[in-house]
Parts: structure tokens; C-alpha cells; sequence
């Protein structure tokens, strides 16, 4: 069956944010390997430029933080002996509405206090009004939330305290709820609804699942692809406790959209963003000289009244083709 160039993009892309690797989409869908990896890269640049520019001025009200482990290339304890110098721990760092399951924002950076002050100064910028954000123990966040928000925020922690089981294994004995800015409702601290959205970030995005060869050896390949992911959170898939995608709950689109809609925003973007330009020396045509069709000139010797062979140029017959021409 012939597909068009919309429908292979929009079956490659499918295939990605549904938990497959790049090889077995390749299988699926037919196309190259260099295609795939193309269309990731470029299509995670418009998904990471249109989401920013459409999740603006939000209603969010109660939001929640937490940050997820991968790694790219190989992991930080083989950086020493592995083929990708460049490679090692990297973290996804992001923030989830609990109400609308909306994610107005997300990293994928280090572990370190420059990255949590990134990604919460950019969270900041998107909300309209005063809201409460429970995140884990981590301290990075205090400090993050502190400097963008001040006291304009309302904020929890939840504190898990790990102790040994019978057997010697370190497991969670009990989460304590800590008050850290403003009043926050202390029945709300929580981090549950974010984790579970690291579940469905490790099952729909190939290059999160543990024991396997299919993560990214490149770091702009695995943020493109997280942008892709939640372009296709956000703004397509129902979420099933919502029964509609969360940026419809949240008010920013009136209706879920298709893969089809965002791919024709994505030709526009990319005809925008890297315009034909013809080269510097080329001049079109202005006058172009035409010429009619000839008709074929007559042998000499066919025409009784052409003069001969050779007569003299001013005895000579038009149309006729002699035998010194």
C-alpha cells in the first residue's frame, strides 16, 4: 500500500511515543534509519517551540515536581572505559498539574541545583496566579523555588524516611509531610500523581526502558524526543482518568488534536525556519530566443531546376541543398 509523505511521518512518529525503539520502527514502517533519526530531531524541535509557546498564562493550582533517572551513551560508572566519553547519568526533570495532569514544563539536564533552578524559573513564568507544589526531599528544590517564587507560593515536601527490612534491604518506613513556604494544605503534599507519570514516561519512550540497548547515545536526541513525548501527552492522548487530553482540561486547546494537524504545523515551521535560498550567482532567465522549425532543405539532384552541383552562388535556388553547403 503507497502512503504519503504525511502518513509515514505520522506512523514513524506513532511508533516512537508507543514504547518503540528506533531499529523496530525501522522494521514497521519501512523507512531508513537516518529518516527516523532526522524526523526525531527535527520534529522534537518544533514540539519543544510550539508547547512553549501555547502552555502561557495557566489555571494550574496544584503542581507537583520530580525528576527521573536515564542515561546516555552509558551510565556515569562506565564513563572511564566506554566508547562515549560524553555520555553518562542524565535526568528528566518535571512538573505535572494534578488536576489536569497537564505538563507545562520540563528538563532534561543533571541532577544539580543549576538544572532544578531551570526548570522552576521556567514554571514560574508560565502561571497566572498563586499555586501550591509539593516536591520529594531532594534540596535542590528549596533553594529553586525560593529564588523563583519568593513567598508568592504555597509549599510541601514529602520526606520518605528509609530504614532495613529483616533481610538487610533498605526500604521507605514512613513519608513525612513538611510545611517549607506560605500555608500550603498539608492533605495535598504529595508526589504520587508525578511518579506515575515516570511510569508512563519509562513505557511510552523506548530509550527509558531499563535493560535494554535502545537508549540514546546522544543528549539533543533524547531531549527531542521527550519534547515529542509530551507533545503527544499534552496535546493528543486522552488521558484516561481525564477521558480528554490534558491540554483540554487545562483550557489551552479547545479539542484534543491530531498527529496530522501538528504535522502540518511542523512544514510550516520548517519552511520558516530553513527557507529555500537559491545561490548568490543565479539570475533567471529574463529573454529567452525562440526559433521556429525548420522544414529540411531539398537535395540537388532531386530538383531538375536547381543549377547543378556547384552553380554560382547568385544562380543558386533557396531550399535547395547543394553539394558544397
Amino acid at each position: 500500500m503507497n502512503r504519503t509523505a504525511t502518513e509515514k511521518r505520522a506512523m514513524i512518529i506513532r511508533c516512537l511515543t508507543e514504547g518503540n525503539s528506533i531499529r523496530s520502527t525501522v522494521r514497521m514502517t519501512g523507512a531508513a534509519k537516518n529518516t527516523v533519526t532526522k524526523l526525531v530531531v527535527e520534529f522534537g524541535e518544533f514540539a519543544a517551540w510550539y508547547q512553549d509557546k501555547m502552555l502561557r498564562d495557566l489555571k494550574c493550582t496544584d503542581l507537583q515536581l520530580d525528576e527521573i533517572w536515564a542515561f546516555c551513551g552509558c551510565k556515569e560508572k562506565n564513563k572511564g572505559t566506554s566508547s562515549h566519553p560524553q555520555g553518562g547519568d542524565i535526568w528528566t526533570w518535571t512538573a505535572l498539574c494534578r488536576d489536569t495532569k497537564l505538563v507545562p514544563s520540563w528538563l532534561v539536564g543533571d541532577r544539580g541545583m543549576n538544572s532544578a533552578r531551570e526548570i522552576v524559573d521556567d514554571l514560574a513564568s508560565r502561571l497566572a496566579n498563586r499555586v501550591q507544589i509539593s516536591t520529594d526531599g531532594h534540596r535542590a528544590y528549596v533553594h529553586a523555588i525560593k529564588g523563583a517564587f519568593g513567598h508568592d507560593v504555597d509549599y510541601g515536601r514529602l520526606i520518605k524516611v528509609y530504614g532495613t527490612d529483616n533481610q538487610g534491604r533498605e526500604i521507605v518506613v514512613r513519608a513525612d509531610k513538611v510545611p517549607t513556604i506560605g500555608n500550603p494544605e498539608m492533605d495535598n503534599v504529595c508526589t504520587s500523581h508525578v511518579e506515575r507519570q515516570n511510569l508512563t514516561m519509562r513505557m511510552q519512550m523506548r530509550r527509558f526502558t531499563r535493560l535494554t540497548n535502545g537508549f540514546s547515545k546522544k543528549a539533543e536526541n533524547h531531549a527531542a524526543m521527550v519534547s515529542i513525548h509530551f507533545l503527544n501527552y499534552n496535546f493528543i492522548r486522552k488521558h484516561q482518568t481525564l477521558k480528554t487530553a490534558p491540554a483540554v482540561a487545562a483550557g489551552v486547546i479547545s479539542k484534543p488534536m491530531t498527529l496530522e494537524e501538528l504535522l502540518d504545523l511542523f512544514d510550516e515551521f520548517r519552511s520558516d525556519l530553513y527557507p529555500v535560498n537559491r545561490p548568490l550567482r543565479y539570475r533567471p532567465r529574463s529573454n529567452r530566443e525562440t526559433y521556429e522549425p525548420q522544414t529540411p532543405l531539398t537535395p540537388w539532384y532531386l530538383d531538375p531546376e536547381s543549377g547543378g552541383r556547384c552553380p554560382p552562388m547568385d544562380q543558386r535556388k533557396p531550399g535547395i541543398a547543394y553539394g558544397d553547403e
